[in-house]
């Protein structure tokens, strides 16, 4: 047996419009769509499916979206939320996807990966490409320079002064201010 996926809808809703606007394609499990997906700053990308084990529908250990830029090789994955009867779902906006990629010149290559424990095969395949289509006001973010390990300057720490006893002869009358009242707590 293998994992798959049947009953499979991909749709790119936009803000504002209605029921039935937008973009609606069954997708195939053995063949990617023709034309790439535009997804525009203020659109929203759902698919919907079905996973399967051999025929039967099963909740996979991991089913999810890859999205990859081609030229760069950078790739990032998105878990479709999937039921213990086999339905799942994934939603994408723009605010979702890296920097990185919302700033690729040439279309993302999006996959399908559906795998679980056992020895039934993982299902990967390229699924459709996906066109991001910018707002030209918007400027995309720049992304942050990453953290890198290695050796730092050296530390020098400033610990607190030691605490200080009061002077001896104010320590002194108060010891004797407490000997002197401690016969009076015997004679009572």
């Amino acid at each position: 047996a293998s994992w798959g996926f049947s009953d499979a809808t991909i749709s790119v809703q936009g803000k504002g419009t209605g029921v039935g606007g937008g973009f609606k394609e069954k997708l195939s499990g053995d063949r990617a769509l023709p034309k790439a997906i535009q997804l525009s700053a203020t659109d929203t990308l759902k698919i919907i499916l079905t996973t399967q084990e051999g025929t039967t529908a099963k909740r996979p250990h991991q089913a999810f979206l890859g999205i990859k830029d081609v030229n760069t090789g950078l790739e990032t994955s998105f878990p479709f939320s999937v039921k213990e009867s086999g339905k799942g779902k994934v939603e994408l906006t723009h605010k979702d996807i890296p920097s990185q990629l919302l700033s690729s010149p040439t279309p993302l290559s999006a996959s399908i990966v559906v795998a679980s424990f056992g020895s039934s095969k993982p299902y990967y395949f390229r699924a459709f490409d996906l066109s991001i289509k910018r707002d030209p006001g918007t400027p995309v973010a720049a992304s942050e320079k990453p953290l890198r390990y290695g050796k730092l300057p050296e530390i020098h720490h400033t610990f607190k002064a030691d605490p200080k006893s009061p002077p001896k002869i104010v320590s002194l009358v108060f010891t004797l201010i407490v000997l002197a009242a401690l016969p009076g707590l015997f004679v009572t």
